[in-house]
């Protein structure tokens, strides 16, 4: 398949596969989906159907051929929205031994900060040539039980899930790591919208504190949010670090809006909520910060 075209009322986007962009809003469950397949002449054959953003999220993923494996895990029903300061969540974390999670602790690390189902990470390390390792940090127990099942059936060996409030356990966390830290990425986090519930965050000075200490030089910090409040309450609390962190792209940068939004993910993998929102006609507010 050589690309994915998605019809918005009058208006036509090219999707490829590492490039998700926004559209007008869609009709409230389903959009028209025009899929092209290059045939062997160089013609291309288009079909059209109705589709939910549910079934691009799993095109997305289909790399993956998860669902050959779907009736070993069972599905996983679990609340979306979980309070990080409950008493579990906020005791003191032990280190991990390393080289159990890891066939080689000793390489960079990519952590991804509320991964979610998982998914997203298991495509990037899949896909991502360089030698790496990727952990992934989640406060919702039942949801990495599968993600661990799910990256042993894979035989990622690189990749390990771990149940963790990572605003407040990062530093312990990453304490023994023997490699470098080179990439976080935050990607799309609950916005505790209320006031009172903002505490619940997960970027807080405690988490940027922690990135400054285990981030290596050099080493970069992916911002995301479909939500424009909590997308400028991330970045000014990196922007207040200015002898630690700085952006890696300027406003006037041709990657950036006016407002110096990155316009594309970097990464080239799309996470689930990215693809959601921007089915829906959102969009995503994104930041690439470096550590000095």
């Amino acid at each position: 398949m050589v690309g994915t075209t998605v019809w918005l009322g009058a208006r036509r986007t090219l999707l490829l596969p590492a490039a998700w962009r926004p559209g007008p809003p869609l009709p409230p469950a389903a959009m028209m989906l025009c899929t092209r397949f290059q045939l062997g002449n160089g013609a291309t054959d288009t079909t059209a159907e109705p589709i939910k953003t549910a079934v691009l999220v799993e095109k997305a993923y289909a790399e993956l051929q998860l669902k050959n494996i779907q009736h070993q895990v069972g599905g996983v029903r679990v609340r979306q929205h979980v309070n990080p300061l409950k008493a579990s969540l906020i005791v003191p974390v032990t280190p991990p031994v390393w080289e159990t999670l890891f066939a080689d602790p000793t390489l960079p690390l990519h952590i991804d900060i509320g991964c979610g189902s998982g998914r997203f990470l298991m495509l990037l390390a899949k896909r991502t040539a360089a030698p790496c390792n990727f952990l992934g940090l989640d406060v919702r127990d039942k949801l990495l039980q599968r993600s661990r099942l799910w990256a042993e059936e894979l035989n990622l060996t690189n990749l390990h899930f771990m149940v963790a409030n990572a605003t407040i356990g990062l530093d312990a966390i990453l304490s023994t790591y023997p490699g470098k830290v080179s990439l976080v990425s935050i990607l799309c986090p609950d916005p505790h919208f209320k006031k009172r519930h903002q505490k619940r965050r997960i970027v807080q000075k405690c988490l940027v504190d922690a990135l400054a200490k285990h981030l290596a030089p050099g080493g970069q910090i992916f911002l995301q949010s479909d939500v424009r409040e909590v997308a400028v309450d991330m970045r000014d609390q990196f922007d207040a670090n200015t002898t630690v962190f700085t952006r890696v792209h300027t406003k006037n940068s041709a990657d950036c809006d006016q407002e110096g939004w990155l316009l594309e993910n970097p990464l080239g993998v799309a996470t689930e909520r990215e693809i959601h929102a921007l089915a829906q006609g959102g969009r995503l507010y994104r930041l690439l910060f470096r550590r000095l």
